[in-house]
Protein backbone atom coordinates (compact mmCIF):
# COMPACT_ATOMS: atom_id res chain seq x y z
CA UNK A 1 0.00 0.00 0.00
CA UNK A 2 2.68 2.10 0.81
CA UNK A 3 4.59 1.69 -2.14
CA UNK A 4 1.77 2.25 -4.39
CA UNK A 5 1.19 5.67 -2.60
CA UNK A 6 5.00 6.39 -2.89
CA UNK A 7 4.57 5.45 -6.39
CA UNK A 8 1.86 8.04 -7.11
CA UNK A 9 3.60 11.10 -5.59
CA UNK A 10 6.61 10.08 -7.40
CA UNK A 11 4.47 10.27 -10.27
CA UNK A 12 3.17 13.05 -9.44
CA UNK A 13 5.92 14.44 -8.90
CA UNK A 14 8.19 13.67 -11.92
CA UNK A 15 5.53 15.10 -13.91
CA UNK A 16 5.46 18.96 -12.08
CA UNK A 17 8.99 19.27 -11.96
CA UNK A 18 9.56 18.21 -15.42
CA UNK A 19 7.08 20.61 -16.57
CA UNK A 20 8.58 23.48 -14.64
CA UNK A 21 11.94 22.77 -15.87
CA UNK A 22 10.34 22.84 -19.59
CA UNK A 23 8.43 25.56 -19.29
CA UNK A 24 12.01 27.79 -19.40
CA UNK A 25 12.60 26.99 -23.24
CA UNK A 26 8.90 25.21 -24.69
CA UNK A 27 6.07 26.40 -24.70
CA UNK A 28 3.28 24.61 -22.95
CA UNK A 29 0.32 23.17 -25.38
CA UNK A 30 -3.39 22.54 -23.25
CA UNK A 31 -5.79 21.04 -25.19
CA UNK A 32 -9.46 19.22 -23.89
CA UNK A 33 -12.33 17.72 -25.24
CA UNK A 34 -14.30 14.66 -25.50
CA UNK A 35 -15.85 11.50 -27.34
CA UNK A 36 -19.62 10.46 -27.27
CA UNK A 37 -19.76 6.73 -28.17
CA UNK A 38 -22.72 4.56 -28.84
CA UNK A 39 -21.15 1.97 -26.80
CA UNK A 40 -17.78 1.40 -24.39
CA UNK A 41 -15.16 -1.21 -25.72
CA UNK A 42 -11.67 -1.47 -24.79
CA UNK A 43 -9.20 -4.03 -26.59
CA UNK A 44 -12.46 -6.21 -27.56
CA UNK A 45 -13.33 -6.22 -24.25
CA UNK A 46 -17.07 -4.79 -23.61
CA UNK A 47 -17.34 -2.17 -20.65
CA UNK A 48 -20.60 -0.34 -20.73
CA UNK A 49 -23.39 1.11 -23.04
CA UNK A 50 -23.70 4.90 -24.26
CA UNK A 51 -20.84 7.03 -23.05
CA UNK A 52 -19.47 10.37 -22.63
CA UNK A 53 -15.93 10.22 -22.69
CA UNK A 54 -13.85 13.36 -21.40
CA UNK A 55 -9.83 14.04 -21.97
CA UNK A 56 -7.90 17.30 -21.04
CA UNK A 57 -3.75 16.83 -21.63
CA UNK A 58 -0.92 19.18 -21.07
CA UNK A 59 2.60 18.89 -22.92
CA UNK A 60 5.85 20.10 -23.25
CA UNK A 61 7.94 18.79 -26.26
CA UNK A 62 7.89 14.98 -26.05
CA UNK A 63 6.47 14.82 -22.54
CA UNK A 64 2.67 15.20 -21.93
CA UNK A 65 0.32 13.99 -19.00
CA UNK A 66 -3.08 13.22 -19.70
CA UNK A 67 -6.74 12.92 -17.46
CA UNK A 68 -8.95 10.76 -19.06
CA UNK A 69 -12.42 9.37 -18.41
CA UNK A 70 -15.89 7.55 -19.32
CA UNK A 71 -19.35 7.90 -17.85
CA UNK A 72 -21.81 5.48 -19.08
CA UNK A 73 -25.52 6.66 -19.11
CA UNK A 74 -27.32 3.75 -18.93
CA UNK A 75 -25.16 2.24 -16.15
CA UNK A 76 -24.30 5.42 -14.29
CA UNK A 77 -22.08 3.89 -11.20
CA UNK A 78 -20.29 2.62 -13.60
CA UNK A 79 -17.50 5.31 -14.43
CA UNK A 80 -13.30 5.20 -15.14
CA UNK A 81 -10.91 8.03 -14.36
CA UNK A 82 -7.30 7.28 -15.71
CA UNK A 83 -3.86 9.38 -15.79
CA UNK A 84 -0.98 8.81 -18.90
CA UNK A 85 2.41 10.36 -18.17
CA UNK A 86 3.91 9.67 -21.72
CA UNK A 87 7.68 10.68 -23.00
CA UNK A 88 7.98 10.28 -26.96
CA UNK A 89 10.75 11.25 -28.97
CA UNK A 90 10.68 10.31 -33.04
CA UNK A 91 8.52 7.41 -33.39
CA UNK A 92 9.36 5.80 -29.82
CA UNK A 93 7.32 5.91 -27.03
CA UNK A 94 6.89 5.05 -23.20
CA UNK A 95 4.01 5.48 -20.63
CA UNK A 96 2.93 4.87 -17.25
CA UNK A 97 -1.11 4.30 -17.06
CA UNK A 98 -3.10 4.49 -14.07
CA UNK A 99 -6.75 3.50 -14.64
CA UNK A 100 -9.42 3.63 -12.17
CA UNK A 101 -12.58 1.59 -12.47
CA UNK A 102 -15.78 2.52 -10.65
CA UNK A 103 -18.82 0.01 -10.38
CA UNK A 104 -20.29 1.16 -7.55
CA UNK A 105 -18.47 1.14 -3.81
CA UNK A 106 -14.42 1.34 -4.89
CA UNK A 107 -12.69 4.10 -3.28
CA UNK A 108 -9.99 6.09 -5.27
CA UNK A 109 -8.04 6.22 -2.48
CA UNK A 110 -7.94 2.95 -1.71
CA UNK A 111 -4.34 1.30 -2.47
CA UNK A 112 -4.42 -2.10 -0.36
CA UNK A 113 -2.80 -4.92 -2.55
CA UNK A 114 -5.89 -7.19 -3.87
CA UNK A 115 -7.73 -5.08 -2.72
CA UNK A 116 -7.68 -1.44 -5.17
CA UNK A 117 -9.71 -0.73 -7.83
CA UNK A 118 -6.74 0.53 -9.52
CA UNK A 119 -4.94 -0.85 -12.42
CA UNK A 120 -0.96 0.47 -13.06
CA UNK A 121 0.39 -0.42 -16.36
CA UNK A 122 3.34 0.48 -18.42
CA UNK A 123 3.51 0.93 -21.96
CA UNK A 124 6.18 0.63 -24.82
CA UNK A 125 5.42 1.64 -28.48
CA UNK A 126 6.72 2.82 -31.94
CA UNK A 127 5.14 4.53 -34.34
CA UNK A 128 6.70 3.09 -38.19
CA UNK A 129 4.38 5.50 -39.87
CA UNK A 130 2.50 2.51 -42.07
CA UNK A 131 2.14 0.92 -38.54
CA UNK A 132 2.09 1.05 -35.11
CA UNK A 133 3.10 -1.39 -32.26
CA UNK A 134 2.50 -1.17 -28.32
CA UNK A 135 3.41 -3.61 -25.24
CA UNK A 136 0.98 -3.18 -21.96
CA UNK A 137 1.90 -4.99 -19.27
CA UNK A 138 0.05 -4.03 -15.61
CA UNK A 139 2.38 -4.75 -13.31
CA UNK A 140 0.80 -3.69 -9.86
CA UNK A 141 -2.83 -3.00 -8.65
CA UNK A 142 -5.77 -4.87 -9.37
CA UNK A 143 -4.23 -7.33 -11.71
CA UNK A 144 -5.64 -10.85 -12.34
CA UNK A 145 -4.25 -13.43 -10.43
CA UNK A 146 -3.19 -17.43 -11.83
CA UNK A 147 -4.66 -20.50 -9.60
CA UNK A 148 -1.26 -20.38 -7.99
CA UNK A 149 -1.70 -16.97 -6.40
CA UNK A 150 0.45 -15.26 -8.61
CA UNK A 151 0.35 -12.00 -10.13
CA UNK A 152 -0.41 -12.37 -14.19
CA UNK A 153 1.33 -9.19 -15.24
CA UNK A 154 -1.21 -9.20 -17.94
CA UNK A 155 -0.05 -8.02 -20.92
CA UNK A 156 -1.77 -6.67 -24.32
CA UNK A 157 -0.06 -6.35 -27.71
CA UNK A 158 -1.78 -4.44 -30.62
CA UNK A 159 -0.62 -3.55 -33.88
CA UNK A 160 -2.42 -0.81 -35.74
CA UNK A 161 -2.01 0.10 -39.56
CA UNK A 162 -3.63 3.39 -41.01
CA UNK A 163 -4.64 3.81 -44.48
CA UNK A 164 -7.02 5.94 -46.82
CA UNK A 165 -9.74 4.66 -48.92
CA UNK A 166 -12.31 6.48 -50.69
CA UNK A 167 -11.34 9.57 -49.54
CA UNK A 168 -11.72 8.11 -45.81
CA UNK A 169 -9.28 8.14 -43.13
CA UNK A 170 -9.56 4.26 -41.60
CA UNK A 171 -7.41 2.04 -39.29
CA UNK A 172 -7.16 -1.58 -38.68
CA UNK A 173 -5.95 -2.55 -35.81
CA UNK A 174 -5.12 -6.13 -34.24
CA UNK A 175 -4.44 -7.22 -30.26
CA UNK A 176 -3.35 -10.23 -28.23
CA UNK A 177 -2.41 -10.98 -25.07
CA UNK A 178 0.56 -13.48 -25.20
CA UNK A 179 -0.83 -15.74 -21.78
CA UNK A 180 -2.95 -16.15 -19.02
CA UNK A 181 -4.39 -12.78 -18.27
CA UNK A 182 -7.85 -10.58 -17.68
CA UNK A 183 -8.07 -11.00 -21.42
CA UNK A 184 -7.66 -14.58 -21.93
CA UNK A 185 -6.94 -17.96 -20.73
CA UNK A 186 -4.22 -18.50 -22.74
CA UNK A 187 -2.61 -17.15 -25.60
CA UNK A 188 -5.25 -15.42 -27.58
CA UNK A 189 -6.65 -12.66 -30.01
CA UNK A 190 -8.98 -10.83 -28.30
CA UNK A 191 -9.27 -7.42 -30.33
CA UNK A 192 -9.48 -7.18 -34.58
CA UNK A 193 -11.12 -4.15 -35.39
CA UNK A 194 -11.73 -1.59 -38.32
CA UNK A 195 -12.60 1.95 -37.87
CA UNK A 196 -13.69 4.66 -40.19
CA UNK A 197 -13.51 8.34 -39.99
CA UNK A 198 -15.29 11.08 -41.58
CA UNK A 199 -15.92 14.59 -40.61
CA UNK A 200 -20.27 15.35 -40.75
CA UNK A 201 -20.04 18.90 -41.87
CA UNK A 202 -23.06 21.21 -40.20
CA UNK A 203 -22.32 24.23 -41.49
CA UNK A 204 -19.78 25.91 -44.48
CA UNK A 205 -17.54 26.21 -41.65
CA UNK A 206 -18.00 23.90 -38.84
CA UNK A 207 -17.88 20.09 -38.98
CA UNK A 208 -18.12 17.66 -36.79
CA UNK A 209 -15.64 14.59 -36.59
CA UNK A 210 -17.16 11.16 -36.26
CA UNK A 211 -16.59 7.22 -37.08
CA UNK A 212 -17.43 4.03 -37.22
CA UNK A 213 -15.75 0.84 -35.53
CA UNK A 214 -16.58 -2.59 -35.83
CA UNK A 215 -14.96 -4.74 -33.11
CA UNK A 216 -14.66 -8.66 -33.13
CA UNK A 217 -13.35 -10.33 -30.30
CA UNK A 218 -12.59 -14.42 -31.26
CA UNK A 219 -11.55 -15.26 -27.87
CA UNK A 220 -14.83 -14.30 -26.53
CA UNK A 221 -16.42 -15.06 -30.07
CA UNK A 222 -18.49 -11.59 -29.83
CA UNK A 223 -18.72 -9.02 -32.19
CA UNK A 224 -19.66 -5.24 -31.65
CA UNK A 225 -20.32 -1.98 -34.35
CA UNK A 226 -19.85 1.17 -32.42
CA UNK A 227 -20.57 5.15 -33.66
CA UNK A 228 -18.89 8.07 -32.09
CA UNK A 229 -18.16 11.76 -32.34
CA UNK A 230 -15.54 13.80 -31.23
CA UNK A 231 -16.24 17.18 -29.51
Amino acid sequence: MKTIKLFNVMMLTVALSSICSLTKAQEVEVSAGGDLVSSYLWRGIYCGGASIQPTASVALGGLSLTAWGSVGFEEFYTREFDFNLTYGVGGFSVGITDLWFFTGSEKYFKYDARETAHVFEATLGYDFGAASLSVNTVFSGNDYYKANGKRAYSTYIEAGVPFSLGGLDLKAELGLTPFESIYSDKLNVVNLGLSVGKEIRVTDSFAIPAFTKVVFNPYESQCYFIFGITL
